[in-house]
């Protein structure tokens, strides 16, 4: 499975950003999907996923704010982000979860949020 993100960016604190994840040749809808985010010296963690049935979670740190959603006809997974603040800068992944691993990720996009 080969996924690829789009829609990072800089944008300034405040402000909104949606990332998209897709994969060409292979059929997303199997898989949970999530994203996920690395900051610089940090580990990598994980800030909103969706089952297959439409199950969501989030991290405490982007509840009220991001938005995870999955539109299986076009095989793709969503993360809009509003009211970004400078800790939610990181590398953003897009995961698909096979038999309880993340095992399929793409090659991640960078949001940068900076006045």
């Amino acid at each position: 499975v080969q996924l690829v993100e789009s829609g990072g960016g800089l944008v300034q604190p405040g402000g909104s950003l949606r990332l998209s994840c897709g994969a060409s040749e292979s059929d997303l809808q199997i898989y949970t999907l999530g994203w996920f985010r690395q900051a610089p010296g940090k580990q990598r963690e994980l800030v909103a996923s969706i089952t297959i049935g439409g199950i969501l979670r989030y991290a405490d740190s982007v509840k009220g704010r991001f938005t995870i959603s999955r539109d299986d006809a076009k095989n793709t997974v969503s993360l809009q982000m509003n009211n970004l603040v400078p800790e939610d800068t990181a590398v953003y992944y897009c995961s698909a979860k096979f038999i309880d691993q993340w095992k399929y990720w793409g090659q991640g996009t960078q949001v940068t949020v900076s006045s």
